[in-house]
């Protein structure tokens, strides 16, 4: 069975840190870029972060590039995403997405190959 498993989140006040795992299983892991999206409450989904296969492609979003930071593990099948400087608007449901070629943002959310169930971060003025 193929699971993409997010962990790692709660409650934060502003400015402090959370790091995000995603622990896959099922799949060959290092096959599969991992790329990063978050859902807030009456919003759309938006992507936040992608690395690559072996790591050496990543990308950020605007408004989180300089604060958060995307790595993998594939010894382990887990990538991660570290948040630092968290503001009130980074409150969300943060989803991890697998697939064998995307790295980064298409529109058709369809076209990714596996999500995972999400963990909710909440940033506390």
């Amino acid at each position: 069975q193929v699971q993409l498993l997010e962990s790692g989140g709660g409650l934060v006040q502003a400015g402090g840190s959370l790091r995000l795992s995603c622990a896959a299983s099922g799949i060959t892991f290092s096959t599969y870029a991992v790329n990063w999206f978050r859902q807030a409450p009456g919003k759309d989904r938006e992507f936040v972060a992608a690395i690559g296969r072996s790591g050496g492609g990543i990308y950020y979003a605007t408004d989180v590039e300089g604060r958060f930071t995307v790595s993998r593990d594939n010894g382990h099948s887990t990538a991660y995403l570290q948040m630092n400087s968290l503001k009130v608007e980074d409150t969300a449901v943060y989803y991890c997405a697998a697939d064998r070629t995307i790295v980064g943002y298409v529109s058709d959310y369809s076209k990714y190959d596996y999500w995972g169930q999400g963990t909710q971060v909440t940033v506390s003025s």
